[in-house]
């Protein structure tokens, strides 16, 4: 159980499972704008970590986080009952392909992702399905991702992801193909002077275009 260092809140988690890094804090800063009483959609929540950190940072109504594998599901709702958020923040166990067997079209105010960033078959398969699933896309594409963002979406709603910048073109050119314009992206370094090793997108469904470039974001300080 790692304590988040907010309100209190804590997160299981399974070491030799996928554990949640910079990436999840990351994406849950970049989002804490987050206006009150609007419901959340995070797609492949795995733990539990980003709606976890979002019900600390900002006044959203209900988070929704859907994820696929059960033993993280399960997981994620011993959590949820721990940080006594069970009004808050609901676990659906399922592929993201099946959500509208849940909620209907266009129900969410902001959708968050922080989906796998490796394309199935490229790269290192990890040595266990859990990670494999986390990091690859094994059960649903960038595409698949997007599409279902849109999809439950309200017109002007809020998309929020973070991926690796090699993938940057692809994920803006399949944002606008599904009518999520790009609207803000801010790149992710260790330190000053170092390669981009993430990147943070915000988007909003049905916008004019019109695209702001962030200061880049430096995780440590000089010296660290």
């Amino acid at each position: 159980m790692d304590d988040l260092g907010i309100n209190g809140f804590k997160i299981i988690q399974n070491k030799e499972w996928f554990c949640f890094g910079i990436d999840a804090v990351l994406l849950a800063n970049f989002a804490k704008n987050i206006k009150k009483d609007s419901y959340v959609l995070d797609l492949g929540t795995g733990s539990g970590i980003i709606p976890t950190l979002l019900c600390g940072k900002t006044e959203l109504k209900k988070v929704v986080g859907i994820e696929i594998q059960k033993e993280v599901c399960d997981m994620a709702k011993r959590s949820i009952a721990y940080n006594h958020l069970e009004d808050r923040f609901e676990i659906i166990c399922d592929t993201i392909l099946q959500l509208e067997s849940y909620y209907p079209k266009q129900f969410f105010d902001v959708v968050v992702t922080n989906p796998p960033y490796k394309k199935k078959g490229t790269g290192v398969v990890n040595e266990t399905e859990n990670k494999s699933i986390a990091r690859h896309e094994m059960t649903a594409t960038l595409e698949d991702f997007i599409c279902v963002a849109k999809d439950m979406l309200k017109d002007q709603g809020e998309f929020y992801m973070i991926h690796h910048p090699e993938r940057l073109v692809d994920i803006c050119s399949v944002m606008r193909e599904y009518k999520i314009e790009p609207k803000e992206i801010q790149f992710v370094s260790s330190r000053k002077g170092d390669i981009q090793k993430l990147v943070l997108i915000k988007g909003i469904k049905n916008a004019k275009p019109f695209l702001k470039i962030l200061p880049n974001l430096y995780i440590y300080e000089d010296g660290e």
